[in-house]
């Protein structure tokens, strides 16, 4: 087994740029472990953490509904936004400057092959990261991602999340709201929930500004420790 993931940061980036890029990732690990079964050696397979931001885009998960966006392609381009349909899970949501995104391409078999798991994973490692921000964020049930004050009428969600998985390597992934100009939320029904609010770590902590490289080294470090793995930048 390879516990060692490959940070990437990718910065500003393009969707479909991105998106090309995780499926060149994914079939590359794909591909080692169909030719490790007819192998007399194995080779081992590699893990990635891709960091990247995108312009403003709306995404649509193959389980979604088109009705959840509220523009049409005219209005899309007036807000200098696109719209793509991908082959992740989940509804309806949005990337945008000012997010912190990470896409985890893991092969699971080395670390653990829960699909569930490794959801819970990636929820815990931003549960703990907004708790070094003094905000105890938390799951809510039946719904993917990160929530503030859960079970109360100002319940918001800070942090999405939507995955691939396919012969347990994974791809895409989470999306936290860090300096996020809220108002793109309002052009759709976010992950098809209706009557959720969204918020932002710079509202909740009410600062103009929350550094993105620091949120992003928090995060690696709950991660690491939760996945058990080491880093390779």
């Amino acid at each position: 087994m390879n516990k060692v993931v490959e940070i990437q940061d990718l910065g500003w980036q393009a969707y479909p740029e991105a998106w090309e890029y995780q499926e060149q990732l994914f079939q590359e690990i794909v591909d080692i472990k169909l030719a490790n079964r007819s192998a007399e050696i194995p080779v081992l397979t590699p893990n990635y953490l891709l960091w990247v931001s995108h312009p403003h885009v709306y995404t649509l998960g193959k389980s979604g509904s088109l009705a959840n966006l509220l523009l049409t392609e005219v209005q899309l381009a007036e807000k200098g936004a696109t719209f793509h349909k991908i082959n992740r899970g989940g509804d309806i949501t949005y990337h945008g400057p000012g997010q912190v995104v990470g896409y985890p391409i893991l092969d699971l078999e080395n670390f653990f092959t829960d699909i569930h798991q490794y959801l819970r994973y990636l929820e815990e490692a931003i549960i703990l990261t907004l708790k070094e921000y003094n905000l105890e964020a938390t799951r809510s049930e039946g719904e993917t991602g990160v929530w503030l004050d859960v079970g109360t009428p100002f319940a918001r969600k800070i942090c999405a999340m939507g995955v691939r998985a396919s012969r347990w390597v994974t791809m895409h992934g989470f999306a936290l709201n860090v300096n996020v100009n809220l108002g793109y939320f309002d052009h759709i029904i976010p992950c098809g929930i209706k009557g959720k609010a969204v918020t932002s770590l710079h509202v909740e902590l009410g600062v103009n500004q929350v550094d993105e490289n620091e949120v992003k080294q928090k995060i690696a470090k709950h991660f690491k420790t939760l996945f058990a793995c080491e880093w390779k930048s």
